[in-house]
């Protein structure tokens, strides 16, 4: 790349636009005369206060989500809503019922069984969470308060390709690792969340898209006051300190996806570099996929050769090509693309164009 730059495959935090970081750059000790850097000022300041109105409408926007959905903007990270969405919504009831399709389904399913009577309502663990259920095997109990999925394992390298029915139970989607990389139905989901650090901005932003109606009162009794929707509701994300510059950093991303001509065109973007990927991985004779084809991810994509100390030579020859953080999870082992909206189809040929000579060598 340019600049000096590499082509980063981590799977987050993970690389940014490179035009977002050159705007933030030149803003970055001076924001727009203010005389500060982001960083430095109150958010409760007139300057900052506009830098989260208009970052929360360009999302609004993006996304298109319902007037009866409130915004959030938080801390804590997505992990912090493995405890917060049963706290806020499994009152009603006390039953929910989750899809367990890779590790963060599964601790937000193990979690959430602290405070309720909690079910499997489908898994794909028989087979090393390589796929996603059908519909038709799903269970989903209908006085069930929500039900829970993780729209993409990043791990795996699967993604939900359909979005689930579940009658009148309302859907709540763990959308970390796919957010604004495809246009979703806001409106078919009871909350949706995600982490800002794969897809939006640095570590340590959480956006929660919720419905009106399931920010209530009636939650847990020991719930704590920060952790209730209600409380970031009415004091619109400001009730303590929020993520001021990871917020800014969002801004500039949805500004970025807006030139990019909107989610509908970053979608077509993420199938073309999966497509190159994936078509050398369908062809080789030396690496191979690890997700069943028709449940693999746009954004993840692991492999393997079958020998480990071939994949720890790919792993470290990898680096004197530009690639860099392409190891895969320390559970699975093997490779893993991670590539996301940020990654431009040039990295993508460049790794390919690796793995091509590294099999001439090796197969």
């Amino acid at each position: 790349m340019a600049n000096g730059r590499i082509y980063n495959f981590s799977a987050g935090p993970s690389m940014l636009p490179l035009e977002v970081l050159e705007r933030a750059g030149k803003e970055i000790t001076n924001y727009q005369g203010s005389g500060m850097s982001v960083m430095e000022m109150s958010h409760r300041s007139k300057v900052f206060q506009k830098i989260f109105d208009d970052t929360k409408a360009k999302f609004k926007k993006l996304m298109a989500v319902p007037d009866d959905y409130e915004v959030l903007f938080l801390q804590g990270g997505a992990s912090t809503q493995f405890s917060a969405i049963p706290l806020n919504l499994i009152g009603s009831t006390g039953k929910a019922d989750y899809a367990v399709t890779g590790n963060f389904s599964n601790l937000a399913y193990q979690e959430a069984k602290k405070y309720g009577d909690i079910a499997v309502a489908c898994t794909s663990e028989d087979q090393d969470f390589s796929y996603i259920p059908t519909q038709d095997k799903i269970v989903v109990r209908p006085d069930a308060s929500y039900f829970y999925y993780c729209a993409n394992n990043t791990i795996y390298g699967t993604e939900w390709q359909y979005i689930p029915e579940t009658g009148n139970v309302p859907i709540v989607c763990d959308m970390s690792s796919d957010i604004c990389s495809r246009q979703v139905d806001v409106s078919r989901y009871g909350v949706i969340y995600a982490g800002a650090q794969k897809n939006l901005a640095p570590a340590g932003v959480t956006i929660v898209i919720v419905r009106d109606d399931l920010v209530r009162e009636e939650v847990l009794p020991f719930t704590p006051t920060i952790m209730r929707y209600t409380t970031q509701a009415k004091a619109k994300s400001l009730s303590n300190t929020p993520p001021a510059y990871g917020i800014y950093i969002c801004g500039l991303v949805f500004k970025w996806l807006k030139e990019m001509g909107g989610l509908s065109a970053m979608a077509e973007r993420n199938k073309e570099k999966a497509a190159i990927l994936y078509d050398y991985l369908d062809q080789s004779k030396l690496f191979r996929g690890t997700a069943r084809k028709e449940d693999r991810s746009l954004m993840n994509v692991p492999f393997v050769t079958g020998s480990d100390e071939l994949d720890a030579l790919f792993v470290a020859e990898a680096k004197s090509h530009g690639i860099e953080s392409i190891k895969g999870h320390r559970s699975v082992g093997g490779m893993r693309a991670s590539i996301y909206n940020a990654m431009p189809k040039a990295g993508v040929e460049a790794l390919v164009a690796f793995m091509k000579e590294f099999e001439r060598a090796h197969a």
